[in-house]
């Protein structure tokens, strides 16, 4: 089953990259860093730039997790801007309502965007450009219009059922005629650049708290939604010391939760104790290993992990080499496993998009932004062109697990960044959309990189697979398999097969991952740029 395939080339340079789902941002990040703006000047304008140009994946009601790393103190940092349930998000209401799990669509799935607080955070904190001017081309595009790339149209055209259910949201994202953009055509949201001209001019303020809050919130109540001038009011940006573990010598940096990023410690941990160099790259027997490892590292996962200002995750644990060893002994070489539980004992109780960036200084930010689904909630408030997630229905409604919904609690997330160090500085820096196949992902490009050799660009075209299920409420009792992508050698899924895994071929795209990777080279300063063919984005260096 193998396809035809032509790559691109790795993108080099040493002043300065960015790397981005959307070209129109990455050439935006660029001139910001080639007039003197530093990573985080160029993450803002990116950010705002993939809100505009990828509006199904990401926007000013999303949030944000990042990793970033200041050259000039040496610190790297981890970033989360994600919203707390509103006061009336309870299990009692969403039943009383008539749900069972929590709603995918509309006002009642939406949970308080941190966006724009992710950027009000960074500009203040390591900006050097003031904040309108980053926004300012973003407002341009939204207010000009830009052509719709290729995937994106793809994302307009299988959302448009979605998008009919709200007519603020079809008379922005469908044209007059009721048919879906595509690509080249040429896409305009005035209300957006209504509404960031607003902020440009008083502050992120005015989103949280002043005329733009409540206008969000008037068209909340009569949409039914349940979002408050008072959750919007107290969202917080949370800064924090990343979570890491060791991995042959290089230090992996990770998101704390809510982010479920810690999967990917746990996953290289167990994987660690294995002969990964011995193995050739896209060996099945590896890959086997690599499955196993997955499939533990979401069962603990799924039973664990909650919100840490509402639970006691037992975090040390789970990331812990000890750990690690234990659920690696339970692997079986020679088949897989179907009824896979938690680790113990425990001592303590689908869209998005990515880009990393890379000043000249050494400065370096990996930013993941999400609506969550494909547009989100496909809601947006009336008047403010604001398409708005859909993150309140990861949570749950049984009483008593981690990750029920409760006010002020937030969801367990998918979303999660990395950054790979040596000696204290970044070597590898790099994330992906996928939802639940982002640590998945994540933890093939690392051991392509480091176990194999690979270059960024190579690791990041190579052909991958995708264990499901993962951590959606409504998907975690199906049985396993694995979804291999077209390129895949029919020898490796001959032989996961004989292993007793289910095999399935996905179509390429964001269920496989949409990377971003950045590689620098600590000796020359020399940097490496991939940007996956799989999306629309590319490569831009100076």
């Amino acid at each position: 089953m193998n396809v035809p395939y032509m790559s691109r080339p790795t993108v080099y340079a040493s002043n300065g990259m960015v790397c981005s789902h959307s070209p129109l941002a990455a050439s935006i990040g660029i001139k910001i860093l080639s007039e003197g703006g530093n990573a985080f000047d160029a993450a803002i304008a990116t950010a705002a730039m993939e809100a505009i140009t990828v509006p199904g994946m990401c926007g000013f009601g999303g949030e944000v997790f990042a990793m970033f790393y200041e050259a000039k103190t040496g610190k790297t940092l981890g970033l989360t801007s994600t919203g707390m349930a509103p006061a009336l998000a309870t299990s009692d209401y969403f039943r009383s309502r008539g749900y069972d799990s929590m709603p995918i669509d509309g006002p009642l799935a939406v949970s308080p965007p941190g966006e724009l607080a992710a950027y009000e955070y960074l500009n203040r904190q390591y900006g050097t450009m003031s904040m309108s001017a980053l926004l300012s081309y973003a407002i341009k595009y939204a207010e000009e219009g830009h052509p719709i790339t290729p995937r994106a149209s793809r994302v307009f055209a299988s959302m448009k059922n979605r998008i009919l259910k709200f007519p603020s949201t079809s008379k922005i994202f469908l044209k007059k005629d009721g048919s879906s953009y595509k690509a080249g055509e040429l896409f305009k949201n005035p209300d957006l650049a209504n509404t960031l001209k607003v902020v440009s001019q008083e502050g992120t303020e005015s989103f949280y708290k002043g005329a733009i809050a409540s206008k969000i919130v008037e068209e909340f109540g009569k949409a039914g939604g349940v979002l408050d001038l008072e959750s919007l009011a107290n969202h917080q940006v949370e800064v924090y010391d990343p979570i890491t573990t060791n991995y042959r010598g290089y230090v992996i940096a990770e998101n704390r939760p809510p982010s479920q990023g810690f999967m990917l410690l746990e996953m290289l941990n167990i994987m660690e104790g294995f002969d990964v160099t011995g193995y050739g790259h896209l060996d099945p027997e590896l890959i086997h290993l690599m499955i196993e490892s997955k499939k533990l590292a979401f069962a603990d996962r799924n039973a664990y992990l909650g919100d840490p200002n509402f639970e006691n995750n037992p975090l040390e644990e789970l990331i812990s080499k000890e750990f690690a060893e234990k659920r690696r002994n339970t692997i079986d070489h020679k088949s897989a496993g179907k009824n896979i539980g938690p680790g113990n004992p425990i001592k303590e109780g689908t869209d998005t998009s990515y880009f990393c960036i890379v000043d000249k200084d050494g400065n370096v930010i990996s930013f993941i932004h999400s609506l969550y689904n494909g547009f989100g909630s496909a809601f947006v408030a009336e008047g403010t062109g604001i398409l708005f997630n859909n993150r309140q229905q990861g949570f749950r409604l049984e009483e008593g697990h981690p990750n029920t919904v409760k006010p002020g609690k937030r969801p367990m997330h998918t979303l999660n960044c990395f950054i790979v160090l040596r000696n204290g500085k970044p070597v590898i820096v790099s994330g992906s959309p996928g939802a639940d196949f982002q640590t998945q992902g994540n933890l093939q490009i690392i051991t392509s990189i480091l176990d194999h050799g690979l270059t960024p660009q190579e690791a990041v075209d190579a052909p991958r697979w995708h264990s499901i299920p993962g951590s959606h409420p409504l998907d975690m009792g199906n049985p396993p398999e694995v979804q291999l992508e077209p390129r895949m050698s029919e020898t490796v899924s001959e032989e996961l097969i004989a292993k007793k895994h289910k095999i399935t071929w996905g179509q390429e795209g964001i269920s496989h991952g949409i990377f971003q990777v950045i590689s620098i080279n600590q000796e020359t300063g020399v940097l490496a740029g991939a940007s996956d063919p799989r999306g629309d984005g590319y490569a831009a260096g100076f």
